[in-house]
């Protein structure tokens, strides 16, 4: 034998008592691993009740695992199939059930997938013949090619510059010919008049201010009063019939308190 050779280190796995070397040269052989002929597989049997594979980390090129019932391999040892592999190592697991297997072969997949493995593909096993049982399907699957806590730099993308494509052809509309010469004149704010702006009345008063006030002061009420009506009592805004006999009020028409006292025209006129 060529010592220069590098052996292939193989794992075979079964919930099984007993697992022929034979059968696993046979399965390995169909499957296409070259070299197998120069290997020794490591075999153990009824693993399912094992927590942890006594091998080392990162040890094993091949694993393959051969299965007569539905919960092996479990999640669990999925993950120690994980850590026994070599960075790019490969796993098979190959169940010897009947009937329906489209469901198990999802489940498999999913198993595989959650313990870190890449690529999980069906492989058809029903064409090898195997003395002791036969197999009714496989799934393939690699460990990534990096080890745990690995780093590579990632590669930042070239900046592109912006491009704008404009059509020549597209008519484009002015914003400033859609305004009127209505649109564009200044707004006239309206000028405050009369003696709306005045403490009092003007002289030529038209707006009826100074007949107001006329009648306050024949009334005898002064002009904070008249703007802004107060009562002690809460009164004097409801009427004579409420008022008492010294109110200032007294003789006027109903008011709100806080607001101006409004006077009706023919207020002092006579009612005959």
């Amino acid at each position: 034998m060529d010592s220069t050779v590098t052996q292939m280190t193989v794992l075979a796995v079964t919930d099984d008592v007993v697992l022929p070397v034979s059968s696993v040269l046979a399965i390995m052989k169909e499957l296409g691993k070259e070299g197998i002929e120069r290997c020794d597989p490591l075999i153990i049997t009824q693993a399912s009740t094992i927590n942890q594979f006594p091998l080392d980390s990162s040890s094993v090129d091949v694993v393959l695992a051969i299965s007569k019932t539905s919960d092996f391999p479990s999640d669990k040892i999925c993950g120690e199939f994980s850590r026994i592999l070599k960075p790019g190592g490969t796993v098979f697991v190959c169940k010897n059930l009947e009937g329906e297997t489209g469901d198990m072969q999802q489940t498999v997949q999913r198993r595989v997938t959650l313990a870190g493995f890449l690529e999980p593909q069906c492989v058809d096993l029903k064409s090898i013949s195997l003395s002791t049982f036969s197999l009714s399907f496989g799934i393939k699957a690699k460990k990534p090619s990096w080890k745990i806590g690995s780093s590579f730099a990632l590669k930042k993308p070239a900046k592109v510059p912006l491009k704008v494509n404009l059509d020549d052809d597209f008519d484009l509309i002015d914003e400033d010919s859609l305004l009127t010469e209505e649109d564009l004149k200044k707004p006239q704010l309206p000028v405050a008049s009369g003696c709306e702006t005045t403490k009092k009345a003007c002289k030529n008063c038209v707006c009826g201010r100074a007949e107001i006030e006329e009648k306050a002061v024949k009334l005898g009420l002064t002009e904070d009063q008249i703007e802004n009506p107060q009562s002690s009592c809460g009164s004097c805004g409801l009427g004579d019939a409420f008022r008492c006999g010294t109110c200032p009020y007294k003789g006027l028409p109903p008011f709100k308190l806080g607001e101006k006292v409004s006077l009706s025209q023919n207020f002092l006129e006579a009612d005959i």
